[in-house]
């Protein structure tokens, strides 16, 4: 990996820190944010395949 490919995943890993850190504070379980995460990632997942069909 290159150096601009190491920042974005240490980027990427703070997001991600700093989202489930946001569901315990909300004192959510891990299951509902288990869920909660296959929804969003499901969402953007049928965001990518409708922009990627149109083009």
């Amino acid at each position: 990996m290159t150096t601009p490919n190491w920042v974005s995943v240490i980027a990427l890993l703070g997001w991600l820190v700093l989202s489930f850190s946001a569901f315990r504070v909300r004192q959510l379980n891990a299951g509902r944010t288990v869920v909660y995460a296959l929804i969003w990632g499901a969402i953007f997942l049928a965001a990518a395949a409708i922009f990627g069909a149109v083009t």
